[in-house]
Formats: structure tokens, sequence, C-alpha cells
């Protein structure tokens, strides 16, 4: 279990905030208002933007304090013992203070443009027909998200250099399938951030149950299934050659 500190805390409070940031920027800009918001919007654009600004803060932040950002992150990770508890808790603070001053940074700047969209508020599509749905969808999401996390980035068995990437990516298309039904979150911080800004909460529980919840499982089965087989075996050492035994001539 590894100790953290302040520049821990601070990373993940930056990473944070430019990760809120960039996510309700986008949803400000590219998703459309009303009952056909689900199929006038370019979640596309919203899907790889979430992505790549994942990716990045992974990079640039994860030698630091692991590149979390997320409480569902955290969570699974103290589940499986890679962060202290109290470390946890002060992880998530962070993790929360972040999401409200990016929120709060879109609301700054697209004030106007922002207040149709609950500036990247998430809300449960009536698609779904139920909250229940909504935080199954959530749960799925984040499932995914942290398994990348503690199957690649955190298994040292994995190829560990793949982690940003995959879980990057794995973000992005989560969003294209579950961006127009509950606004792709999978993350209760990304969740608080704008609803609180914007006092829209979107139902509150699908968002914080379904996240820690897909993480718990996602741990559940790295430690099940994915770990089972032990750490990778250790070369042998190779056997000295034997010595000539044959008589000169």
């Amino acid at each position: 279990m590894q100790d953290r500190g302040l520049a821990a805390y601070v990373a993940e409070l930056i990473g944070t905030f430019f990760l809120v940031f960039v996510i309700c920027a986008v949803i400000t800009l590219y998703v459309a208002a009303g009952g056909s918001a689900q199929f006038g919007s370019d979640f596309a654009v919203v899907g790889f933007a979430q992505g790549l600004v994942l990716f990045a803060m992974i990079m640039a932040f994860g030698t630091v304090s692991g590149g979390h950002f997320n409480p569902a992150v955290t969570t699974a990770a103290a589940f499986l013992r890679r962060i202290d508890p109290i470390d946890a808790v002060v992880y998530i603070l962070a993790q929360l203070s972040g999401a409200v001053l990016g929120a709060l940074a879109v609301k700054g700047l697209l004030l106007d443009e922002g207040r149709a969209v609950n500036w990247g508020a998430g809300e449960i599509s009536p698609l779904l027909g139920s909250d229940f749905a909504g935080m199954v969808c959530e749960g799925i999401g984040a499932l995914l998200i942290v398994l990348g996390v503690v199957a690649v980035a955190m298994n040292k068995r994995a190829r560990n250099e793949w982690g940003p990437l995959t879980i990057g990516l794995t973000f992005a298309f989560c969003v294209f399938i579950f961006g127009p039904l509950t606004g792709g979150s999978f993350n209760p911080a990304r969740w608080f951030g704008p609803a609180l800004v914007s006092n829209e909460w979107g139902g509150v529980w699908p968002y914080i149950v379904g996240p820690l919840v897909g993480g718990l499982i996602a741990a559940l089965i790295y430690k099940l299934v994915i770990s089972a087989g032990g750490e990778e075996p250790k070369a042998e050492k190779a056997e000295p050659a034997p010595a000539d035994s044959g008589s000169k001539k």
C-alpha cells in the first residue's frame, strides 16, 4: 500500500478540475437541449473529447497520484488495498472540490449557452423509464472504466504503459453508448460538480450508487478472475555449462 501526500491530493484536485471543465464545456457546446436532445447531439465529439481529456490527465498526473479523478476508482483501489483509507477519503474530497471548481469555471465562461443543458449536469433520459435503469447504465460504464484501471494500469502483470490509453478509450465508447441515456458520468464527482452549480441533481442516487457498485464489481472481477493466477513466474536461473571432463591429449 503506497502512502500519498499533499502533492497527490493537489494532483487529484487539478486533474478532476480539468476533467470536469472539459466535459461540461463540450456538453454545453455540442449537446442539444429539448425533448429530441438524444438525436440532435454530436455524442461522437462529446465522447472523444471526454476520453482524450481523461487520457491527458492520467498521463500528466498519474505518476503523482495514480490518476484516479473518480471516487469509484478510489473506492476500488481502497478495496484492493492499493491506497490507505484515510488517503482515499482525502482523494474523494479533492475530487469533489475539483469537480465543483471545474463546473463553476464553465458556468462563468458559458453562462447563457450552458443554461439549457444545466452546464453538463447528468439527467436520466425518458428513453430509460426509471432511475433504476439509469443506475444500471452508470454502473456498467463505471465497471468497464474501473476494470481498465485495475486490470491494466494497476496490474503488475499487464502492459502498464497502455493504461492511460485503455482507460481513455473505454471512457469514450461508454459515453457513445450511455451519454444519450444518463449523460455518461460514471463518476460521482463529475456528476456532483455540475449538479451543485446548476441545482439540477438528476435523481442523485443513480449517479452515486451505480458508479460505486460498478467500481467494486470491477475490483472483485480483478481480484477473483484476473489476478487469480498469481504473480508472473520468475525466470529460472540458467544452469552453468558443465566443465569439460575429457582428458587433455
